[in-house]
């Protein structure tokens, strides 16, 4: 664990050291989103290698909500390889993988109430997590951010996981929430990763509603 610590600066950017698990972070996601944008199943395994990567980094940085997200991530990440996979019948496309679709409104709805109250009760339960377990968790880092981008990414996951074209603008949430999460917890390269997502998300959007537009 200790050559992955963040106290193992590799180089700095703007006065902020950058870590080796920061960097190895950062190239596993990069992967993974690329990979993600061209509906590539083999996504998932750089999936799971990141989540396996910012739980190390989350915990070391104090963002426990993000921390604790990523075994549930990879959870959705499994389900997600099985979906793409695994389609039902009439779900498939012409590769006989899962298919682009659209939420409803009404599932639009029910989303974004889901995540409004969600984070409330999340991020007040954060407030407290250092006094429940001092001798695991420090004091949390900005703790309704963290609970809402926690909750943005676990949704984004899971409509990817369905492969729903709707993804994409969650994660263009969740990467400009994440530049605002990074910066204030003192994460120098992740930041300007996330700004690489942001423009990956516009090309994944733009080639998965290609793909949705053929299969209608």
């Amino acid at each position: 664990m200790e050559l992955f610590s963040v106290n193992n600066i590799i180089f700095s950017i703007g006065g902020q050291g950058v870590s080796l698990i920061e960097i190895l972070s950062v190239f596993s996601g990069l992967i993974c989103v690329f990979l993600a944008t061209r509906a590539k199943v083999a996504n998932f395994w750089m999936g799971y290698l990141y989540n396996v990567l910012l739980f190390i980094l989350f915990y070391q940085k104090g963002l426990y909500s993000s921390m604790l997200v990523q075994p549930i991530s990879f959870i959705i990440n499994f389900f997600g390889h099985y979906r793409w996979t695994h389609p039902k019948k009439g779900e498939e496309n012409s590769k006989n993988q899962l298919k682009v679709t659209l939420l409803s409104n009404g599932q639009r709805v029910r989303f974004l109430v889901q995540t409004l109250v969600i984070t409330a009760v999340w991020g007040f339960a954060l407030t407290y997590l250092d006094q429940l377990f001092p001798q695991i968790f420090s004091k949390a880092q900005k703790p309704f951010l963290d609970a809402f981008v926690t909750v943005m990414i676990l949704t984004a996951q899971y409509l990817s996981a369905q492969k729903k074209l709707d993804c994409w603008g969650a994660w263009f949430i969740v990467n400009i929430t994440n530049i605002t999460l990074y910066i204030l917890a003192g994460l120098a390269f992740l930041p300007m990763v996330s700004a690489a997502y942001l423009v990956l998300a516009f090309f994944g959007f733009a080639m998965w509603r290609r793909q949705w537009q053929n299969n209608n």
